[in-house]
Protein backbone atom coordinates (compact mmCIF):
# COMPACT_ATOMS: atom_id res chain seq x y z
CA UNK A 1 0.00 0.00 0.00
CA UNK A 2 1.34 3.13 -0.60
CA UNK A 3 2.25 6.06 2.18
CA UNK A 4 -0.85 8.35 1.35
CA UNK A 5 -3.38 5.89 1.39
CA UNK A 6 -1.93 4.35 4.95
CA UNK A 7 -1.96 7.74 5.92
CA UNK A 8 -5.60 8.02 5.39
CA UNK A 9 -6.26 5.17 7.36
CA UNK A 10 -4.66 6.22 10.17
CA UNK A 11 -6.25 10.25 9.57
CA UNK A 12 -9.74 7.86 9.88
CA UNK A 13 -8.44 6.22 13.09
CA UNK A 14 -7.32 9.18 14.98
CA UNK A 15 -10.68 11.16 13.94
CA UNK A 16 -12.57 8.55 15.53
CA UNK A 17 -10.34 9.35 18.90
CA UNK A 18 -9.42 5.55 18.56
CA UNK A 19 -5.98 4.17 20.12
CA UNK A 20 -5.62 6.61 22.57
CA UNK A 21 -3.17 6.22 25.01
CA UNK A 22 -4.21 5.30 28.77
CA UNK A 23 -3.01 6.91 31.65
CA UNK A 24 -0.03 5.25 32.00
CA UNK A 25 1.92 7.00 29.32
CA UNK A 26 -0.67 9.57 28.57
CA UNK A 27 -0.92 11.40 25.03
CA UNK A 28 1.22 14.00 25.44
CA UNK A 29 -0.93 17.22 23.55
CA UNK A 30 1.38 18.75 21.15
CA UNK A 31 1.61 22.23 22.65
CA UNK A 32 3.17 20.66 25.45
CA UNK A 33 6.03 19.45 23.89
CA UNK A 34 9.16 20.65 24.82
CA UNK A 35 11.69 21.58 22.44
CA UNK A 36 13.32 17.62 22.24
CA UNK A 37 9.46 16.30 21.35
CA UNK A 38 9.17 19.46 19.06
CA UNK A 39 12.25 18.43 16.78
CA UNK A 40 11.21 14.71 16.97
CA UNK A 41 7.48 15.73 16.11
CA UNK A 42 8.59 17.95 13.04
CA UNK A 43 11.04 15.07 11.78
CA UNK A 44 8.11 12.67 11.96
CA UNK A 45 5.75 14.80 9.94
CA UNK A 46 8.38 14.98 7.35
CA UNK A 47 8.95 11.33 7.01
CA UNK A 48 5.35 10.10 7.52
CA UNK A 49 3.56 13.29 6.19
CA UNK A 50 1.15 12.95 9.51
CA UNK A 51 1.49 13.97 12.84
CA UNK A 52 2.63 11.53 15.24
CA UNK A 53 0.42 8.97 16.17
CA UNK A 54 -0.21 5.34 17.37
CA UNK A 55 2.38 3.88 19.03
CA UNK A 56 4.66 6.55 18.26
CA UNK A 57 2.42 8.79 20.69
CA UNK A 58 3.36 6.79 24.02
CA UNK A 59 7.39 6.59 22.76
CA UNK A 60 6.86 10.39 22.74
CA UNK A 61 8.06 10.02 26.06
CA UNK A 62 11.83 9.53 25.42
CA UNK A 63 11.64 11.31 22.21
CA UNK A 64 15.30 10.03 20.96
CA UNK A 65 13.75 6.38 20.95
CA UNK A 66 10.60 7.30 19.30
CA UNK A 67 12.57 8.81 16.49
CA UNK A 68 14.88 6.17 15.91
CA UNK A 69 11.92 3.52 15.84
CA UNK A 70 10.07 5.53 13.48
CA UNK A 71 13.35 5.69 11.54
CA UNK A 72 14.02 2.11 11.41
CA UNK A 73 10.12 1.57 10.53
CA UNK A 74 10.49 3.68 7.68
CA UNK A 75 12.48 1.23 6.32
CA UNK A 76 11.24 -2.19 7.27
CA UNK A 77 7.10 -1.30 7.04
CA UNK A 78 7.69 0.58 3.54
CA UNK A 79 10.71 -0.56 1.86
CA UNK A 80 12.07 -4.35 2.87
CA UNK A 81 13.26 -6.81 0.77
CA UNK A 82 10.64 -8.76 1.23
CA UNK A 83 7.94 -6.27 0.09
CA UNK A 84 4.64 -5.16 1.58
CA UNK A 85 2.24 -8.15 1.12
CA UNK A 86 4.82 -9.94 3.03
CA UNK A 87 5.65 -8.24 5.45
CA UNK A 88 2.06 -7.44 6.49
CA UNK A 89 1.51 -10.81 6.83
CA UNK A 90 5.03 -11.07 9.04
CA UNK A 91 3.35 -7.81 10.97
CA UNK A 92 0.43 -9.89 12.20
CA UNK A 93 1.85 -12.87 13.40
CA UNK A 94 3.65 -10.37 15.34
CA UNK A 95 0.38 -8.43 16.81
CA UNK A 96 -0.92 -12.14 17.73
CA UNK A 97 2.08 -13.14 19.33
CA UNK A 98 2.13 -10.25 21.74
CA UNK A 99 -1.75 -10.43 21.48
CA UNK A 100 -1.46 -6.55 20.45
CA UNK A 101 -5.30 -5.04 19.64
CA UNK A 102 -4.53 -1.81 18.23
CA UNK A 103 -1.61 -3.08 16.14
CA UNK A 104 -4.02 -5.78 14.51
CA UNK A 105 -6.70 -3.16 14.04
CA UNK A 106 -4.24 -1.07 11.93
CA UNK A 107 -2.86 -3.86 9.96
CA UNK A 108 -5.30 -6.60 9.25
CA UNK A 109 -7.22 -4.03 6.62
CA UNK A 110 -3.31 -3.19 5.35
CA UNK A 111 -2.79 -6.54 4.87
CA UNK A 112 -5.52 -8.04 3.13
CA UNK A 113 -5.95 -4.45 0.90
CA UNK A 114 -2.11 -6.22 0.18
CA UNK A 115 -3.70 -8.99 -0.97
CA UNK A 116 -3.79 -11.36 2.23
CA UNK A 117 -6.94 -13.44 2.04
CA UNK A 118 -9.07 -12.66 4.87
CA UNK A 119 -8.68 -16.57 5.70
CA UNK A 120 -5.45 -16.38 6.25
CA UNK A 121 -5.59 -13.42 8.60
CA UNK A 122 -8.79 -15.06 10.40
CA UNK A 123 -6.88 -17.94 11.24
CA UNK A 124 -3.80 -16.25 12.76
CA UNK A 125 -6.27 -13.79 14.70
CA UNK A 126 -7.37 -17.37 16.30
CA UNK A 127 -4.29 -18.65 16.89
CA UNK A 128 -4.42 -21.26 14.06
CA UNK A 129 -1.53 -22.26 11.09
CA UNK A 130 -3.57 -21.05 7.87
CA UNK A 131 -4.40 -23.42 5.18
CA UNK A 132 -3.87 -22.57 1.27
CA UNK A 133 -0.98 -20.46 2.10
CA UNK A 134 1.56 -19.65 -0.98
CA UNK A 135 5.21 -20.77 -0.65
CA UNK A 136 6.18 -17.43 -0.11
CA UNK A 137 3.52 -17.16 2.77
CA UNK A 138 4.21 -19.92 3.90
CA UNK A 139 8.05 -19.44 4.76
CA UNK A 140 7.00 -15.91 6.48
CA UNK A 141 4.74 -17.54 8.37
CA UNK A 142 6.74 -20.52 9.33
CA UNK A 143 9.94 -18.31 10.03
CA UNK A 144 8.11 -15.64 12.12
CA UNK A 145 5.85 -18.09 14.30
CA UNK A 146 9.23 -20.04 14.87
CA UNK A 147 11.39 -17.20 15.98
CA UNK A 148 8.41 -15.94 18.42
CA UNK A 149 8.03 -19.53 19.63
CA UNK A 150 11.16 -20.79 19.87
CA UNK A 151 13.55 -17.55 20.05
CA UNK A 152 15.11 -18.89 17.13
CA UNK A 153 15.04 -20.82 13.72
CA UNK A 154 15.84 -24.04 12.56
CA UNK A 155 18.78 -24.82 10.01
CA UNK A 156 15.79 -25.98 7.78
CA UNK A 157 13.71 -22.66 8.50
CA UNK A 158 16.59 -20.27 7.75
CA UNK A 159 17.77 -22.38 4.51
CA UNK A 160 14.07 -21.96 3.10
CA UNK A 161 13.82 -17.75 3.80
CA UNK A 162 17.48 -17.32 2.70
CA UNK A 163 17.04 -19.45 -0.86
CA UNK A 164 13.91 -17.39 -1.42
CA UNK A 165 14.89 -14.10 0.10
CA UNK A 166 18.61 -13.91 0.18
CA UNK A 167 20.43 -12.79 3.16
CA UNK A 168 19.11 -9.52 3.18
CA UNK A 169 15.67 -10.94 2.92
CA UNK A 170 16.35 -12.69 6.10
CA UNK A 171 17.75 -10.37 8.13
CA UNK A 172 14.35 -7.94 6.84
CA UNK A 173 12.38 -10.45 8.20
CA UNK A 174 13.83 -10.61 11.46
CA UNK A 175 13.99 -6.78 11.58
CA UNK A 176 10.43 -6.76 10.81
CA UNK A 177 9.04 -9.18 13.38
CA UNK A 178 11.67 -7.70 16.42
CA UNK A 179 10.31 -4.19 15.49
CA UNK A 180 6.48 -5.10 15.48
CA UNK A 181 7.01 -6.62 18.56
CA UNK A 182 9.26 -3.22 20.09
CA UNK A 183 5.85 -1.29 19.10
CA UNK A 184 3.60 -3.97 20.72
CA UNK A 185 5.52 -4.02 23.62
CA UNK A 186 5.41 -0.37 24.11
CA UNK A 187 1.68 -0.63 23.01
CA UNK A 188 1.07 -3.39 25.87
CA UNK A 189 3.32 -1.50 28.85
CA UNK A 190 1.55 2.14 27.88
CA UNK A 191 -1.88 0.14 27.64
CA UNK A 192 -2.56 1.98 24.52
CA UNK A 193 -6.40 1.12 23.38
CA UNK A 194 -7.82 -0.02 20.15
CA UNK A 195 -10.83 1.64 19.18
CA UNK A 196 -14.16 0.19 20.36
CA UNK A 197 -14.96 -2.19 18.12
CA UNK A 198 -11.72 -3.60 17.35
CA UNK A 199 -11.31 -6.93 17.12
CA UNK A 200 -9.84 -7.86 20.59
CA UNK A 201 -7.62 -10.70 20.28
CA UNK A 202 -7.65 -13.24 23.01
CA UNK A 203 -4.29 -13.66 25.53
CA UNK A 204 -2.38 -16.35 24.39
CA UNK A 205 -1.27 -19.33 27.08
CA UNK A 206 1.90 -18.29 28.76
Amino acid sequence: MKICSFVLLLSLTLATGAGRAAARLPTIPPEQYNDEQRQAAAEFLAARKAPVFGPFEPLMHSPQVMSQARGMGDYLRYHSALGNTLSELAILVTAREWSQDYEWYVHEPIAIKAGIRPEVTQAIADARRPVGMSDDEEIVYDFSTELHHNKRVSDRTFERAEKRFGKKGVVDLTGINAYYALLAMQLNVARYAAPEGARRLTRLPE
